[in-house]
């Protein structure tokens, strides 16, 4: 099954959250924080949003920042995703 966001939507998979500390702790699962890098899986069209024309900065395989707390998260065949707006996207990590 395929995922095609609607209007400034865009489809995010969480990369892993970090493991261990710079100075080699482990973490356990409840400690480690939740993911803020992700990768950019499907892009919608953009266009007229709220009265405003939006245009899509993004494209799929961009590594984004997002906000800690935004989007939807869904699982769709054993995987799970993110859907956000474009505006909680705050950079793209190159």
């Amino acid at each position: 099954m395929n995922i095609r966001p609607l209007a400034d939507r865009v489809v995010l998979k969480m990369l892993e959250a970090e493991e261990t500390t710079k100075s080699g702790i482990i973490l356990t699962s409840k400690a480690q924080e939740k993911p803020q890098v992700a990768e950019i899986v499907a892009v919608g069209p953009g266009g007229l949003v709220d009265g405003k024309e939006v245009k899509m900065e993004v494209k799929i395989g961009d590594k984004v920042l997002m906000s800690k707390y935004a989007g939807t998260e869904v699982k769709v065949d054993g995987e799970e995703y993110t859907i956000l707006r474009q505006s909680d996207i705050l950079a793209i990590v190159e």
